[in-house]
């Protein structure tokens, strides 16, 4: 599934934990916080964002093999 986000969309949203701009993680289908110190990631489903603190993952914690 291809993601179609309008480009405006993403000029005005911004990361609800600190305010900082996002950037779209096609791969993932996620919009990432640019801001090193939050560095959310928040859900893409059906091509809509999922604005929430709580859905959203911490991208900068590298997965380790369990």
């Amino acid at each position: 599934m291809s993601l179609e986000l309008d480009p405006l969309l993403l000029e005005i949203l911004a990361c609800p934990r600190c305010h900082s701009n996002l950037s779209v993680d096609y791969e993932a289908a996620e919009l990432v916080c640019n801001s090193l110190s939050c560095g959310l990631a928040y859900p893409i489903r059906n091509n809509i964002p999922i604005m929430l603190i709580d859905e959203a993952r911490d991208s900068r914690v590298i997965p380790t093999d369990a």
